[in-house]
């Protein structure tokens, strides 16, 4: 039998560029052509699910409730969920989780168009959407390096990159003039359908069988990885340093169709713009880093963008130019990915081969669930206040103030320790 990840011969034949070579592997090819289209129905609907939360409520709260329901089992289920990826097959419980899914998006769409929904249907469905995610994330990226191996997975990482930020403009961009035109329903259901075609590409891979690790525990690793994570000062900071980020830094996001609607008197479309904006600025930098990361001062823009950030959050906060807001908007999707993306890369080529799964799968933790926890609990203040753009504001500068400190004890590091390796070539 083939190798899982062999490349085709077709594709042997051909010149394929550089930055697109993980597309030579079949498997992966399938996953990617499914992801390109199902983004984009995520996208759509996490639109359009925002706009119709706040038609519903009308209150900060509940945008920030929906947001934790879908993160708080990634932060409860991801260290079970990643032993689970190990002992199954990982095709099996993605096929699984996509149908978790799939079934989620198609039922809000059907409560919608009845006219039947409620705050609590959407509640529910994101609780059950974030446990189908917990599930999905480790084996998902686990699954990857099968389909492509080594050489190539930090390609298909790059590309499944621009692939989310591509549709993080196309999604938004389209939800927003749907739901302004006929209403939310359709974004769900074409999320809903999109699903199908990663199903569909799962389903045409070819596989080697799949063999089950021997059973043992993982709390002994877990406390090793912790202790790791604790003792060596460059993991520790860099850890700090995102989790600052994340929860001073995202938890403006389930917020901004409020921004969009009573601070920038803007409609649903005008949301989707916002939203397509600070993806644009987020595909610019990916696009950078992937392209001519290993010629940029990669240490000097990672600090800028870490302490810039906060800074264009405080000022977006302040406008009430709607043209201003999407200038700003850009800037914080760029700052955001080089922080995301250079914090990421330095912790995979600082920590050792043995601890590099348990340091990732907490930055993970951090990245996918805290935010949204943090959104939880600055929309509760937020409606409590009644200001919001106050409220975040204030967030933002507790948050610049932070990073400030850890940059100081960051360039108290030798330079050895501190530096940044250098990137691949994708």
């Amino acid at each position: 039998m083939s190798s899982p990840h062999s490349v085709s011969p077709s594709l042997r034949r051909l010149r394929v560029p550089h930055a697109l070579r993980a597309l030579r592997h079949r498997n992966y090819r399938l996953l990617f052509a499914g992801q390109l289209i199902a983004h984009i129905g995520f996208w759509m609907q996490a639109t359009a699910q925002g706009w119709l939360v706040l038609r519903l409520t009308d209150a900060p709260f509940w945008l920030g409730a929906i947001a934790a329901a879908q993160s708080l089992p990634v932060l409860i289920l991801s260290a079970p969920a990643g032993a689970l990826a190990d002992r199954v097959p990982k095709r099996a419980l993605l096929l699984v989780t996509q149908g978790t899914a799939m079934v989620m998006a198609l039922l809000l769409a059907l409560l919608i168009f009845s006219d039947a929904v409620r705050v609590w249907h959407v509640l529910i469905a994101a609780l059950m959407v974030g446990i189908a995610s917990a599930f999905e994330n480790p084996a998902r990226q686990a699954f990857t390096i099968e389909l492509v191996g080594r050489d190539d997975l930090m390609n298909a990482i790059a590309l499944d990159s621009t692939v989310m930020n591509g549709a993080r403009i196309i999604g938004p961009a389209v939800a927003g003039a749907v739901v302004a035109a006929t209403g939310e329903g359709p974004a769900f259901l074409f999320n809903g359908l999109s699903v199908l075609a990663v199903i569909g590409g799962l389903l045409m891979m070819r596989l080697r069988p799949f063999v089950a690790p021997p059973r043992r525990s993982n709390w002994q690793q877990m406390r090793e990885g912790f202790a790791y994570m604790r003792h060596d000062m460059r993991v520790r900071l860099l850890l700090l340093q995102i989790t600052t980020h994340c929860i001073f830094g995202l938890a403006y996001f389930p917020l901004m169709p409020y921004f969009a609607r009573n601070v920038l008197g803007a409609d649903a479309q005008g949301f989707g713009i916002l939203a397509a904006t600070n993806a644009a600025g987020a595909l610019v930098a990916a696009l950078v880093i992937t392209l001519v990361g290993d010629r940029l001062p990669r240490a000097g823009i990672r600090s800028v963008a870490l302490l810039s950030y906060m800074l264009l959050l405080g000022a977006f906060t302040l406008t009430r130019s709607f043209e201003l807001a999407m200038a700003l908007l850009a800037a914080i999707g760029w700052a955001g990915i080089i922080v995301l993306t250079l914090t990421n890369t330095l912790l995979q080529m600082t920590v050792p081969d043995d601890m590099r799964g348990r340091v990732m799968g907490v930055y993970m933790l951090v990245v996918m669930g805290v935010s949204q926890v943090s959104g939880l609990f600055l929309s509760s203040i937020a409606d409590v206040l009644g200001n919001v753009p106050l409220v975040v504001g204030c967030w933002a500068l507790i948050g610049w103030f932070v990073q400030v400190y850890l940059f100081v004890l960051w360039r108290r590091m030798p330079y050895a320790t501190a530096q940044i390796a250098p990137l691949p070539r994708v």
